[in-house]
């Protein structure tokens, strides 16, 4: 349960629900940091195992990480969108540590990933990898100790000279970008985009949920990019100008690829599926007249997971790719993967995301957003990959028909259901006030 500033308040909270305070007027700040690493570290890129954690050979465009502080006098949050793989569940609380700063907890900060594959190895960031395997991974202090650090200082120049904005949600569907890579009739197609601006309009911040790998490049791109995300959120940034700050965060990606085209290098079909996403983005933005008033309030809760277990298909696919047997695979599961994990919703206005775990499908994501809309939320969104990897998050139909994303699901065939429930009792107290369909 979340914990709002100085109030204390204990047991309380843990037996009645937080309800979402009434609009109000909400203050911002954007901060941005260069999140890409020295070569010299010779840091890793996520995402393939064929890598075999061989460094990074150049820097094609930089990767960054972007923080959004949200301020109501009652309610302080900030949501962090950063240009990587994913985060191991041991960076959060060392950035809120080296902060050392008592109004951010846990319950405040809501880490959202993009997924690039040519970006940090997330096992590198992993305290408890000790396992030194090349393809899984192979843990860097100094790698962990930067990131850390960048992000400690990212909230920290958030956080300072807040000023009144106004805001406003909307989204369209987009057909023809997206896909079902497991076959599945499922897909989310939303792209939503919440524009947010100081009074007297000019752009703070624009952020931009779409549902998507950003897998165009492959294991024999060596050279460190944001991927097609990246390029998304310059595009934006420069047609709109005046020092705006454009911020991805991807949905429920899961089982959800590009459909991409032209181009002739992988970075440069990244960067026209990117631009491509850019011009649909901005076509929804223009069209936002963003409000003084909105609600702001967020929630938090932990969550027990279910026996850490590898699937019975795991040989054939990830056990393959990563170079594991069956000897190993539950000692690493067991070492490096947590016993419960967390899940933080955010409601500004009529926008309400809800952070997922780990990698979750498309058909849980969407079942999810149905249910916030049925609460009366006009433009619910998940936040793939929030705060912290715990593996693919499948339901327990697409759990049985095995394939990659199943075999990566580590918590057994009733993770998907355990993770919903909590994303849906983490969200739905944030509805209040609000008329059900």
């Amino acid at each position: 349960m979340k914990l709002t500033r100085n109030i204390l308040l204990g047991a309380f909270m843990c037996i009645f629900p937080v309800h979402p305070v009434f609009a109000d007027v909400v203050k911002a700040n954007v901060a941005v940091i260069r999140l890409t690493p020295p070569l010299d570290i010779g840091y890793t890129l996520g995402g393939y195992g064929a890598r075999m954690s061989k460094p990074a050979q150049g820097i094609h465009d930089d990767i960054r990480a972007k923080a959004l502080v949200l301020d109501n006098g009652t309610v302080k949050y900030a949501i962090i969108t950063l240009d990587i793989l994913g985060l191991p569940p041991n960076v959060k609380p060392q950035v809120i540590k080296r902060l050392n700063n008592k109004e951010w907890t846990e319950e405040n900060i809501l880490f959202l990933p993009s997924h690039a594959h040519t970006s940090l190895e997330m096992f590198a960031l992993n305290d408890k990898n000790i396992f030194n395997m090349a393809p899984i991974g192979i843990f860097q202090q100094k790698l962990l100790d930067f990131v850390v650090e960048s992000l400690a200082n990212l909230i920290d120049s958030a956080d300072r000279d807040l000023q009144p904005v106004k805001t406003g949600t909307a989204s369209k569907q987009i057909s023809g970008r997206n896909r079902n890579r497991r076959g599945s009739p499922f897909v989310d197609r939303s792209l939503t985009v919440t524009r947010i601006d100081h009074l007297n309009g000019k752009p703070l911040a624009v952020l931009v949920n779409w549902t998507a790998h950003p897998t165009i490049m492959d294991e024999h791109d060596m050279w460190v990019s944001a991927g097609w995300p990246g390029y998304l959120q310059r595009e934006l940034e420069s047609w709109i100008g005046s020092g705006v700050v454009a911020m991805f965060y991807n949905g429920a990606e899961g089982d959800q690829s590009v459909i991409a085209g032209g181009g002739g290098s992988h970075y440069e079909k990244a960067e026209i599926y990117g631009r491509n996403m850019a011009i649909e983005a901005i076509k929804i933005y223009r069209n936002i007249q963003p409000q003084k008033e909105a609600t702001l309030d967020y929630n938090y809760r932990i969550i027990s997971l279910p026996e850490r277990k590898p699937h019975p298909g795991f040989m054939e696919t990830g056990g393959k790719e990563y170079g594991l047997n069956k000897q190993n695979i539950q000692e690493l599961l067991d070492q490096v993967l947590p016993t419960q994990t967390s899940v933080g919703a955010c409601r500004l206005g009529d926008l309400l995301i809800v952070g997922a775990p780990g990698e979750l499908i498309a058909q849980l994501g969407l079942e999810i957003k149905e249910k916030l809309k049925e609460h009366g939320i006009k433009y619910p969104v998940i936040g793939g990959l929030a705060n912290q990897w715990i593996s693919y998050i499948l339901s327990e139909e697409e759990y049985e028909k095995s394939g990659y994303e199943a075999s990566t699901s580590f918590y057994g065939k009733t993770l998907g259901k355990v993770i919903v429930k909590g994303m849906l009792d983490t969200a739905i107290p944030l509805t209040k006030n609000n008329k059900p369909k």
